[in-house]
């Protein structure tokens, strides 16, 4: 059971999570009122509206799938954030720790510098991701099973190399290139569509109902191993399990859009700070304001004059303060 004042939270979320998307149906470089909105709407669903429309395209091939990109994208690494952060019992780890980012970025620039069309970006950052995160599992094993310490301190390792072989491709490649490389690296919404979406969506969504299905044994893991395995829980299977959850949805989220840090690390202790430590609530909580916050970053971002930055920019100026205050609050790491 839920208490009322958690009920009033849960219900505050979802309707913002409801709100933001019918907002930012409106939000936009170009000015289209909300009647004219909703006659398209209407339009489509009832009449089928001529796709030839320069509103009709604007909304439902740029604004739409922009949002719902954004949506499954904050859900993907805000769940995977608060399956880790469980795992580890650690609030300040992100879905990043394992060096899924830099092998996503490396996969990435590797496709944007050399090989083009034959192996486009999606495909190259979701591989590679998926590549250095298995790396740092396979460094991290000794005598057959991985330490949280290992797999971290692994994670740094990982890291570095995938980082280092991305420096040499962003100082070797051609000019004109390296300005798509790091505005990938940024983390970006601009180039959203529905090819995105039919790429990214099931593997997303796949992992989150996983997660989900888990969530209440992360409330036994979170208690520690000793604890977990008293309760009969295989805790070395389960955490490989989450791990790969984890990776996976978060690999198919990183391959669309690039890097965008921070949403994963403040919004599972947001939501914890609201809520408790409850994992089956957090994490579905957590998908829900990780979606929203992200949605909200990106309007803010397209609502900007002059120009637009990348999203990734956004999060990284709010999350670096609320990093420091997690410091602060947790006294270096402990699980409070």
């Amino acid at each position: 059971m839920v208490p009322k004042n958690k009920r009033l939270i849960v219900f505050i979320l979802c309707f913002l999570f409801i709100l933001t998307p019918a907002i930012s149906l409106f939000i936009g470089a170009y000015h289209l009122p909300p009647n004219v909105v909703l006659k398209i709407i209407a339009g489509k669903i009832f009449s089928n509206a001529p796709a030839s429309s320069i509103e009709n395209n604007i909304l439902f091939d740029i604004r739409i799938p922009r949002i719902l990109l954004a949506l499954l994208v904050g859900c993907a690494i805000s769940v995977a954030s608060a399956c880790f952060q469980a795992a580890f019992r650690n609030p300040l780890v992100s879905e990043y720790i394992l060096g899924l980012s830099s092998g996503a970025a490396f996969g990435a620039s590797l496709s944007m510098a050399f090989l083009g069309e034959r192996f486009p970006v999606q495909p190259m950052a979701f591989v590679f991701g998926i590549l250095a995160v298995s790396m740092t599992i396979s460094l991290s094993r000794v005598k057959g099973e991985s330490s949280v310490l290992s797999l971290v301190l692994s994670g740094l390792v990982t890291t570095a190399i995938f980082t280092a072989g991305n420096y040499i491709i962003r100082y070797i490649v051609e000019p004109e290139k390296l300005h798509g490389i790091v505005v990938w690296l940024m983390g970006s919404f601009t180039a959203a569509s529905w090819k995105d979406i039919a790429w990214s969506g099931p593997w997303i969504l796949c992992g989150t109902i996983l997660l989900f299905l888990l969530r209440w044994r992360l409330n036994a893991l979170s208690m520690g191993d000793e604890e977990a395995k008293a309760l009969g829980i295989n805790v070395g299977s389960l955490k490989l399990s989450l791990i790969v959850t984890a990776t996976l949805t978060t690999a198919a989220a990183v391959s669309v859009v690039g890097i965008i840090g921070w949403i994963g690390l403040m919004v599972p202790h947001i939501v914890r700070m609201l809520i408790g430590s409850d994992n089956r609530l957090v994490l579905p909580l957590s998908a829900i304001l990780g979606a929203t916050l992200l949605l909200a970053a990106d309007n803010a971002v397209r609502t900007a004059s002059g120009f637009e930055l990348p999203v990734g920019v956004l999060t990284t100026l709010f999350g670096a303060p609320f990093f420091a205050y997690l410091i602060r609050k947790t006294k270096g790491g402990a699980w409070e």
